[in-house]
């Protein structure tokens, strides 16, 4: 896997070729996911000398942008891969070494994943419904629920996160542990109305043990800008919205295609109707807009760009800004295109599937509302 192609083009239509199967089949991204492993896909962040290609979060976000192109489900799956591989960039190029263990296993071609959402838990890193029992030499024994733990059924490293409340003041703590530790059970319970190829089931953490040495940073509980939060916010927040810019992406390329082998009952061709017309041209300048914002941030966090304060109010907005887009422009190329893309079997069917689901991901439009306005006004009283 080169730079200059990271996902080869044979391979791509592969992936493209399977993902009705896995929506279809409620099925997990099996295949894709064994050979974008051994492309080197897992180690796109790596360093060169852990046999990585130290791609940055723009070109990571280009690369995720792409592959949703083909199957937006393995783009956001595996993503979440990504997201830490990219934290831990973060974290490296900001001076610290803490996340130095997300780096190895993925050098290791170790797939990672999310244990972060809680039912009923709309703090997300703030906060955690999950118990963190210290084991008194450091580690600590985690007991809850987690929700959309997406690579369910594949990740070799999850990262937990939970609070212990065991000292003066309750602190958050974060690990990893990895499968042959057992003490984790998933549920078979993900069946969605789109992006089905994640399989991101809920998850039982039973007493798991994460020893000291895997136990990365324990932070206050609350709002703050330590380094992991802001690795992982910021990887998160961009690497989700590259998905559904894809997604928008493909949605107007099937439209144009569509429109332009079709011709009305006079001949006319549908691509020279002028409402086909402005109605396209509007959802491609839809998705330019979003493309530009999400690489424009990424090129900011890889460059190390100091928005101070900004800095969450930009990316919360961004991916709001990205998902809600992406749904118009697929909605739009529904429209556009008529009936044919309302059968099941249509490609623009499954992304109109699929593209709700941004919706759902942190951050929501009405969080990243309350974040912009407190950044405006204040916290509100």
């Amino acid at each position: 896997m080169s730079t200059a192609n990271p996902i080869p083009a044979d391979l791509l239509a592969r992936i493209a070729a399977r993902a009705p199967g896995y929506d279809a089949a409620n099925a997990f991204c099996a295949e894709d996911l064994d050979e974008l492993r051994a492309a080197g896909y897992l180690r796109l962040g790596v360093p060169v000398e852990q046999g990585g290609q130290d791609l940055g979060l723009r070109a990571t976000a280009a690369v995720q942008r792409t592959l949703a192109t083909a199957a937006p489900a393995t783009a956001l799956g595996l993503g979440m891969h990504q997201v830490w591989v990219q934290a831990a960039r973060s974290v490296r190029a900001r001076g610290g070494s803490f996340l130095q263990v997300v780096t190895d296993h993925a050098a290791d071609d170790h797939l990672l994943a999310f244990g972060v959402s809680e039912p009923g838990n709309d703090a997300v890193l703030f906060d955690s419904l999950t118990a963190a029992e210290p084991d008194g030499d450091g580690g600590y024994r985690f007991t809850g629920t987690k929700v959309s733990t997406s690579l369910a059924p594949a990740w070799d490293v999850l990262s937990v996160f939970g609070k212990d409340t065991s000292g003066a003041e309750p602190v958050l703590v974060h690990g990893f542990t990895v499968r042959a530790d057992g003490g984790v059970t998933h549920r078979d319970d993900w069946d969605t109305l789109g992006m089905r190829a994640t399989q991101s089931r809920t998850t039982l953490l039973e007493g798991v043990h994460v020893p000291a040495e895997r136990i990365v940073r324990v932070l206050p509980v609350g709002p703050n800008q330590d380094p992991l939060v802001f690795g992982v916010f910021a990887a998160f927040e961009l690497l989700v919205a590259s998905v559904y810019v894809g997604i928008a992406e493909r949605a107007v390329e099937l439209a144009v295609a569509a429109v332009r082998d079709r011709t009305a009952l006079d001949g006319t061709p549908r691509s020279d109707d002028p409402d086909v017309r402005r109605a396209l041209a509007d959802a491609q300048g839809a998705v330019d807009a979003v493309a530009l914002q999400v690489d424009a941030l990424a090129r900011d966090v890889d460059e190390l760009v100091d928005h101070g304060p900004r800095w969450f109010p930009l990316l919360v907005g961004t991916k709001a800004r990205t998902t809600d887009t992406a749904q118009h422009v697929v909605d739009e190329a529904m429209r556009v295109v008529g009936g044919s893309a309302y059968r099941a079997g249509s490609e623009l069917a499954r992304l109109a599937r699929d593209v709700r689901a941004g919706q759902y991901h942190p951050s929501s439009r009405d969080s990243a509302a309350r974040t912009i306005a407190a950044a405006l006004l204040g916290p509100a009283r």
